[in-house]
């Protein structure tokens, strides 16, 4: 038998990782980089980053349906040709503030930030540099959207339920190696030859993936390099295409509306809300609170943060002990993995002890966040595995953008009121279980993203107690 879908495995696989750079870039360059450059504090990097999750909430409602409509491969390039120009425009993001306040346009990058040096309102530079950000985060937004919805359709087209789990949580895992190679190369590439070339280079990435796309991907029945017993394989579910009449019925189509209809679409929407804003609040934060609290630079936080991504690389495993449960203690798939995802969900309380156990040294919280993010990772891997379980194929990637929607809603709520109460709490010196300043407001936060898995777990199971499919 032929393993084609592991090349698509790992199209998928290098896409994600690609995704994750790219939204990174940001977080790992501002502090020492961009933030003297325009005058921004917390509150503006957070506005600039709740943005993006609320536009790329937004845009995950529709990129589903566009991936439908579209189709998996051409839905994919538009994708990623998207977000890939995204990322590449916020270099030119002090060239065009410069432009916009001094009338002069024509100037290089260390000729931008010298024209922005000579003005002297600040706020008036804030205004307009966090508006082109927020632009150029739109742009990224737009195309990031449809990457989950693609390759969750894509795994859907390549590999039988029982394998979805797993096939997911290792391209899954591209989010996690995005998040780890960050760190040891964006603020080096930003120390060296600027923070505007760190967008480019990583930018490109994702111009070189799509020249292999377009040659590579083709579904499993048109392509050759798929023999007969893979494709058998592949389509070896009860509902996969036995007889006429089951095809048209698995490629029947489930409205926009009426996806809402379904307790299992607000099952996935609940798990996404409750936990998806707990991650990017890690991805986005945590070279911030490495410097606030600890007083490291986007370098020195290198090898921490390189840590604290490689400990995520264990949710791996997300993706095997749903198969264990369904293999050797015959439960269905969806039973398998809402018990896989009830263990997941106890791990991230210990982020409770990151501020607590913060004193005795800054590796305790970077292992303590690094474990929750490995949870999070397995976790992730296995709910969005619960769309295929339910849904007919043709409704995965809306579904997916549904859920997405609502994780990114999550994302926006808890980035734009943590830049708000690290500044407030920074100014004030608030104290609040006996923290004090900037770590009190991270204690809070720290404490939210605890117990927000066991909260989504708990509303999932009351929506969909049992594995029930949508017939059509």
């Amino acid at each position: 038998m032929t393993n084609y879908r592991w090349v698509i495995c790992a199209m998928l696989f290098f896409a994600t990782t690609i995704n994750y750079l790219d939204r990174q870039v940001l977080s790992l360059t501002w502090v020492d980089f961009i933030a003297p450059e325009f005058h921004w504090t917390n509150t503006h990097y957070g506005m600039i980053t709740a943005t993006f999750s609320l536009l790329y909430a937004v845009s995950m409602l529709f990129a589903g349906r566009f991936v439908d409509w579209l189709d998996t491969k051409k839905g994919y390039l538009w994708a990623i040709g998207i977000w890939s120009f995204g990322a590449c425009i916020h270099a030119f993001c002090g060239i065009a503030t410069s432009g916009i306040l001094t009338g002069t346009w024509l100037v290089g990058f260390a000729g931008a930030r010298e024209l922005i040096a000579t003005v002297d309102n600040a706020g008036l530079v804030i205004n307009v540099s966090v508006s082109l950000f927020i632009f150029a985060r739109f742009v990224l937004a737009l195309g990031e959207a449809g990457n989950f919805p693609a390759a969750i359709k894509a795994t859907a087209e390549y590999f039988p339920k029982k394998d979805r789990a797993f096939s997911t949580s290792i391209f899954n895992a591209g989010a996690t190696v995005g998040a780890l190679a960050a760190p040891i190369t964006i603020p080096f590439i930003a120390k060296a030859f600027g923070w505007e070339m760190s967008f480019i280079i990583i930018g490109a990435f994702g111009f070189i993936w799509i020249g292999f796309w377009v040659f590579l991907y083709k579904k499993p029945e048109l392509n050759p390099k798929v023999c007969k017993a893979e494709l058998e394989y592949i389509q070896q579910d009860e509902d996969s295409k036995k007889g006429e009449e089951k095809k048209e019925t698995a490629e029947k189509k489930i409205s926009f509306v009426d996806c809402f209809k379904y307790k299992q679409t607000w099952a996935f929407a609940v798990g996404k809300f409750m936990t998806d804003g707990v991650w990017w609040f890690f991805l986005f934060w945590a070279p911030a609170y490495l410097n606030s609290v600890y007083g490291m630079s986007s370098t020195d936080a290198a090898l921490p943060l390189f840590v604290l991504y490689m400990i995520t690389l264990f949710s791996i495993i997300g993706g095997w002990l749903p198969s264990y449960f369904v293999n050797k203690k015959g439960m269905n798939p969806y039973a398998g993995r809402m018990k896989a995802m009830l263990i997941f969900a106890f791990f991230p309380l210990l982020a409770l002890f990151a501020q607590p156990l913060g004193h005795i040294s800054y590796w305790i919280p970077v292992v303590i966040i690094g474990i929750a993010g490995a949870a999070h990772q397995a976790w992730s891997a296995n709910i969005f595995s619960t769309v295929g379980d339910m849904f007919p194929k043709s409704a995965i990637a809306t579904v997916t953008g549904i859920g997405g929607m609502a994780g990114g809603l999550a994302s926006f709520i808890i980035n734009q009121s943590s830049g708000l109460l690290f500044d407030y709490s920074a100014e004030t010196q608030m104290t609040f279980m006996g923290f004090t300043g900037i770590e009190s407001g991270y204690f809070i936060i720290f404490s939210v993203c605890a117990v927000s898995y066991l909260i989504g777990w708990i509303i999932m199971k009351i929506l969909v107690p049992k594995y029930k499919p949508i017939v059509l």
